[in-house]
């Protein structure tokens, strides 16, 4: 299938060049208006509290974000939608080659659901009215367009035009008339999406109830008044948003080293600081459980470095010890039960 080829060539390209000995921490997120970057934000915010340097970066979305974890130098993080996950894995099963180009990604943290939004003019009522018309699936690269393709795939649907422009010019084309629909996958609320240009009379979400796409994706609902156009609740599908990282070796060379001293690092502001992000960060905060881990992905060993108890930066108040909570883990790698022991003990089960 042409996501398949697309996703190969990209893959194939991914080979790890030269890196400087100098390291910075970076973390690849999303669109301008996208959540990803609103949440590389507050990691970065409650980093910088920490007095560690976080440059948060634009993306085109995951995929992108997933192939510089692994080839980009000085690129520790990278959010990814669990899709994409399920689906390079699923691809690397049959092609060796992909196999050795996603070799070494690992899960940072499990972070929340975000939903499948289609905006389309009124008079398209579900994916089936999507047939042979102009409908944008978000630039090569980014999770929406996989996401996307998928979803019409699966629905069987054929539109006319499949345009991959980001979610900006989407936004602008459909306002012009120059375009019948578009998706975004983004964690609500979007900010994308309160634009005060969207006309209720003239533009909706489209509901998307299919019984195949709620069978692989999570069945979820946009509640009403999420957006200053949505009068109602709509149906939606949702993906797993998930930070990624890479497997460093800090015995391989004083690159990999400090790189892994930053992963450890940020892995355990993130998890000390769990309550406060919850409280003053992007709503989706509250939506996460850092224990639901995506299957087939190991925990890098860097970030259970950083979640032990006795790893400390100079930022942390004395704190009591904690007894971690007794977790059934018998399936899983050592990687993920010492992760799951780990951030019970910090944020509980």
């Amino acid at each position: 299938m042409p996501v398949a080829r697309l996703i190969a060539i990209a893959l194939l390209l991914a080979i790890l060049p030269a890196r400087s000995p100098a390291v910075e921490i970076n973390i690849l997120t999303g669109g301008p208006t996208g959540t990803y970057i609103q949440i590389g934000r507050d990691i970065a915010k409650a980093a910088e509290e920490c007095g560690l340097g976080m440059t948060v970066h634009e993306s085109a979305g995951s995929l992108e974000n997933f192939l510089g974890v692994r080839q980009r130098p000085v690129t520790q993080f990278g959010i990814v939608q669990s899709d994409v996950l399920e689906y390079l894995k699923t691809f690397a099963a049959n092609d060796p080659e992909v196999s050795r180009a996603i070799f070494g990604v690992r899960i940072a943290f499990p972070l929340y659901d975000e939903e499948v939004h289609l905006l389309a003019r009124k008079e398209i009522g579900g994916l089936a009215d999507l047939e042979g018309k102009r409908v944008a699936i978000g630039v090569e690269n980014s999770g929406t367009f996989l996401t996307a393709s998928l979803v019409l795939d699966l629905a069987q649907v054929s539109p006319g035009e499949r345009l991959m422009i980001t979610q900006d010019e989407s936004l602008t084309a459909l306002l012009a008339g120059d375009l019948d629909a578009f998706f975004y996958v983004a964690g609500v609320p979007a900010k994308l999406f309160a634009s005060e240009e969207i006309d209720a009379d003239s533009f909706h979400l489209v509901p998307i109830g299919d019984e195949v796409l709620r069978q692989v994706y999570k069945p979820t609902e946009i509640p009403a008044g999420t957006y200053p156009f949505q009068t109602g609740p709509v149906e939606a599908i949702a993906v797993k948003a998930v930070l990624m990282t890479y497997g460093y070796d800090p015995r391989r060379n004083a690159y990999h080293r400090e790189s892994c001293k930053a992963v450890s690092d940020i892995s355990h502001v993130i998890s000390s600081r769990f309550q406060t992000l919850q409280e003053t960060g992007h709503p989706k905060w509250k939506q996460v459980n850092l224990t639901e881990l995506p299957a087939g992905w190991d925990i890098g060993e860097c970030v259970n470095v950083g979640l032990a108890p006795a790893y400390r930066l100079p930022c942390d108040p004395p704190e009591a010890e904690t007894a971690a909570t007794p977790v059934d883990t018998t399936s899983e790698s050592e990687a993920n039960r010492a992760y799951r022991r780990q951030i019970c003990a910090v944020v509980g089960c």
